[in-house]
């Protein structure tokens, strides 16, 4: 399970927000490499997250997104705890 802190005025880069007018948020982008990559290595799934992370201008750690490519690669379900600031 990973942990991420997020602003109360940045959840929209994080979860879907229809709402919002910030781009893409992480959620559908790790749902989208979970389609696409389950059952592949860890490897190439990774550069594939740290952009989707940096595009949502979100600060997970490399150990996070490596549990993260994990669960795509195992396709087991992916469990982030979020603090909302």
């Amino acid at each position: 399970m990973g942990e991420i802190n997020v602003s109360s005025r940045d959840l929209g880069r994080l979860v879907t927000d229809r709402t919002s007018a910030l781009g893409r948020p992480y959620q559908e982008a790790f749902a989208e490499l979970a389609d696409i990559y389950r059952g592949k290595p860890v490897p190439e799934i990774l550069p594939l997250l740290r952009r989707a992370a940096d595009e949502a201008l979100l600060g997970f750690t490399d150990a996070d997104l490596r549990e993260q490519a994990e669960a795509i690669r195992s396709g087991t379900r992916y469990v982030l705890r979020v603090h909302v600031t």
